[in-house]
Order: C-alpha cells, then sequence, then structure tokens
C-alpha cells in the first residue's frame, strides 16, 4: 500500500514551556541518561568479563535485559534532551515511524524476556539441583533469541497499517516521543479498527503477560512454603528484583495501551517513566541489591587498580 501523506513532520508539544524548567529538566535528564548508559553497560560488562557470574544463567539474562534497557532509551531520550534547547521540537515523518518500530521492538522484546527470566527463577527456586543442567546455554540462546523474535513480530504486526497512514493534519503530538496512539489520532481517516489492534496487540498482551507473571510467581512461592516454610523468606528474597522490574515495565505498558487515558499529563509522565526511570532503576536493583553482582564489581575494581603500573 502507498502512503499518501502530505505531512513530512510532526511537532513534539514536549513537556513544558518555561525556559527555567527546561533548564532543570535537561539536568535531570542528562544525568538519568548518563548513569542507564553506565549502569546497564557495567552490568554488561560484569557478565561478559566475570567468569565467577557465568555458571549462574540468570546473568545472562541480565545482560540481555540491560542491553534492551540502554537501547530503548537511546531512542528516545537523546531526542527529548535535545529538544529541551528547541523551540519548535520537530521531526520527521519516517523518523516518527521508525521511532515507534524500534519502540515496539525494544519494548516487545524486553516484555518477552522477563517472561523467559521467570521461568529462569522457576528452575532455580523449585528445582535447584537441575538448574544448571534445564537452563543451559541451548535454552539460555534460544530464549532470548525467541524474545527478540516476538519484538519483531509484534512491531511489524502494527507498523505493516501505521505506515500506511494519511497525515494531512495537524501535526502537533503533545508528548515527548512518537507513540503509535498518538500517532494515529492525527490520521486523516477513520483508525477504529486499527485502534483495536493497538489494544489487543499492545495493551492485552502486555496486562495478559504480566498477568501470568505475577502467576508464576504465586506458584513459585506456594511450591517453596509446600516444601519449606523456612525457604519461604528467601524465595521473597530472590524473587524481589524481578517482580520490581516487572513491575515497574508492565505498569506504564498496561495504563498507556489496556486503559488508554484521556490526561496528556498522566500520558507524559508515563513516558518519561517508561525510556528514563526504568531502565534507570534496573542497573541498581540487580547490581546493588545483588552479592554476587556487588562481588563482581569489587573483583574488577581490584583487578584494575592493582594493574595500574607503580610510579
Amino acid at each position: 500500500m502507498k502512503n499518501i501523506s502530505v505531512l513530512n513532520e510532526f511537532i513534539f508539544l514536549g513537556l513544558t514551556n518555561s525556559w527555567e524548567l527546561e533548564i532543570f529538566l535537561f539536568v535531570i535528564f542528562f544525568l538519568a541518561y548518563t548513569s542507564i548508559l553506565a549502569g546497564n553497560s557495567l552490568i554488561i560488562l560484569m557478565v561478559v568479563l566475570d567468569t565467577h557470574l557465568h555458571s549462574t544463567p540468570m546473568y545472562f539474562l541480565v545482560a540481555n535485559l540491560s542491553f534492551i534497557d540502554m537501547t530503548l532509551s537511546t531512542v528516545i531520550v537523546p531526542k527529548m534532551i535535545t529538544d529541551l534547547f528547541r523551540e519548535k521540537k520537530t521531526i520527521s515523518l519516517w523518523g516518527c515511524m521508525a521511532q515507534i518500530f524500534f519502540v515496539h521492538l525494544f519494548g516487545g522484546s524486553e516484555a518477552a524476556l522477563l517472561v523467559v527470566m521467570a521461568v529462569d527463577r522457576y528452575v532455580a527456586i523449585c528445582k535447584p539441583l537441575h538448574y544448571t543442567t534445564i537452563m543451559n546455554w541451548r535454552i539460555l540462546v534460544g530464549g532470548v533469541l525467541l524474545s527478540w523474535f516476538v519484538g519483531f513480530v509484534h512491531t511489524m504486526s502494527q507498523m505493516a497499517f501505521a505506515v500506511t497512514l494519511p497525515f494531512c493534519g495537524p501535526n502537533m503530538i503533545d508528548d515527548v516521543f512518537c507513540d503509535l496512539p498518538l500517532v494515529m489520532s492525527l490520521a486523516c481517516t477513520e483508525t477504529y479498527i486499527l485502534d483495536l489492534l493497538v489494544i489487543a496487540d499492545s495493551g492485552l498482551l502486555s496486562l495478559i503477560c504480566f498477568l501470568l507473571l505475577l502467576v508464576s510467581y504465586s506458584v513459585i512461592l506456594l511450591t517453596v512454603h509446600r516444601h519449606s516454610s523456612g525457604g519461604l523468606s528467601k524465595a521473597l528474597s530472590t524473587l524481589s528484583a524481578h517482580i520490581t522490574v516487572v513491575t515497574l515495565f508492565f505498569g506504564p505498558v498496561i495504563l498507556i495501551y489496556a486503559w488508554p487515558s484521556s490526561s496528556y499529563v498522566l500520558d507524559k509522565f508515563l513516558s518519561v517513566f517508561f525510556s528514563v526511570i526504568t531502565p534507570l532503576l534496573n542497573p541498581i536493583i540487580y547490581s546493588l541489591r545483588n552479592q554476587k553482582m556487588k562481588a563482581a564489581i569489587i573483583r574488577m575494581r581490584s583487578q584494575y587498580i592493582s594493574s595500574w603500573p607503580v610510579l
């Protein structure tokens, strides 16, 4: 199908019109994005270089989660930061479509990867003696590839229709990045069927996936409690990081897609939370609260310092 759009750009309304507040937000977002790159890169580096972490399959999945978080944030935040200094915050039509494509690609991949990580936690807690045997490299690599495949199918199922929409005005997007529901509302045609597709594809799937994850955690906790009441607290401690990540990721997604809000202020807050806060908190949760990761950082720091030449 041929794109018959007459518009070649969209304009973001941004977060605020106050110059003082924009400077403040620039400092906050710049520091946050720098921390996102540093924190997630550190996790990936530790998993790749520290051989002590290679014996635990979970860290391979954690490294992939860090990579997805870092790339998802990179699709949105640098543009959002530079727009704070622009009076006219524009993005080209195909730049907008590319942003939608990558946001849903990485978002869908992360959702599927979190399910794979839930399976990993189930095996680790409920079948600890067979953990390394079941979660072997073939399963791990297959799970990661499957998550990327799910993300690709998810984004292509929506982009196949979105790129054919005609846009003839208006072109104002009251947000900080291109999101499919907001862009569809600007199309010069009826998008009722496509709206239903987005809700079914992004909203319901996110909600169902989130509920399935909660059920899996409940099964894990019940299994542990049935075998050993004393192990329940340990299982809760092990699962707490994963539950936090899942809640932070799926919460904004469900609110945006499953229950579309009429409040643009809430939409902007959820957009910032999804692109800045969640990728920022994931490294903190998996590094500062994880004893093995902290030990790996200490070992790497000691090795690096000891390798310095003595003057």
